[in-house]
């Protein structure tokens, strides 16, 4: 069986809660091995609450990821069919109960390479993920609409943790946000770590969540997320020009979901107890407010 490595069992994931699932993980991963006829092939990887195990079966190189089943395990499921291979990762397999599925292998991430040439990708790959979505699919618009009603209440909440301008101008975008009528395939966690190398084609997201509306939604992330090799606002300006080009975006309201969301961001970080996040968050509006 497998031997889960000593990073994956110290997630904070499991101090309150999945431990009974991780102790019996090792036999559910032989189980499903004899289930799909596969045969382990090489050293796992994990993230917080995953591990992806590298598999063959006849021949052919896959990824038997395992996560604790649930609706989150069945969300993914339907993304990944419903993308069917287009920009994403090809879904061979799923038993949602046992929070398995079976994936096509992919090479490395596309945070090892350079901030110029990822946030390019990212760019043309928003715009790759944006076919037709599912009607009944959470709408981007509904999250705006949802979010800035508890915004200013959870400034306060947090003791005005910063200067309420930041705090106006994301509540000043998000009424033409909330009314938006798109109906775009959004991924709702696109970032540089969850785009991996790909053979049929040259990059694919992983592990997606399924939006209906805007494909802009996610640009706050693209950035701060790589923010800390972004030298300063000008050079985050820029990078943020480049995904607008490469998505085919309209600039002015792509730069109103970064604010939007990075103001949204900022207040769920403190909420959780984040340091540098907020750190991040403030220098990605100071580019585009100050």
């Amino acid at each position: 069986m497998i031997e889960l490595p000593q990073t994956f069992l110290d997630m904070p994931r499991w101090w309150t809660d999945g431990k009974a699932w991780l102790e019996g993980l090792p036999a559910a991963v032989q189980a499903q091995c004899e289930a799909w006829n596969l045969q382990v092939d090489g050293e796992l990887a994990h993230g917080s609450n995953a591990i992806a195990v590298p598999v063959e079966r006849d021949g052919e190189s896959l990824i038997l990821r395992m996560s604790p089943p649930g609706a989150e395990v069945l969300d993914q499921v339907r993304a990944l069919r419903w993308w069917d291979g287009r920009g994403m990762v090809r879904l061979y397999d799923a038993d949602a109960g046992r929070g398995a599925m079976l994936l096509e292998r992919l090479g490395e991430p596309l945070s090892t390479r350079p901030v110029g040439e990822a946030v390019a990708v990212m760019g043309r790959l928003m715009r790759r993920l944006a076919v037709p979505a599912p009607a009944d699919a959470h709408s981007t618009a509904q999250i705006a609409a949802n979010r800035s009603a508890q915004l200013e209440d959870q400034w306060n909440a947090l003791g005005r943790p910063f200067d309420q301008h930041f705090l106006a101008a994301a509540l000043e975008v998000a009424p033409a946000l909330a009314r938006s009528t798109a109906d775009s395939a959004v991924n709702g966690d696109l970032h540089a770590d969850q785009v991996l190398r790909g053979t049929r084609e040259a990059w694919l997201a992983v592990d997606p969540v399924l939006y209906r509306g805007d494909i802009e939604h996610d640009l706050a992330r693209i950035l701060w997320t790589r923010v800390d090799e972004m030298a300063d606002a000008a050079e985050i300006v820029g990078h943020f020009d480049t995904v607008v080009t490469e998505a085919v975006l309209d600039r002015e309201y792509a730069r109103d979901w970064v604010v939007f969301r990075t103001v949204d961001y900022w207040l769920w970080g403190l909420n959780v107890g984040l340091t540098e996040d907020p750190i991040r968050c403030h220098r990605v509006l100071t580019a585009f407010l100050d």
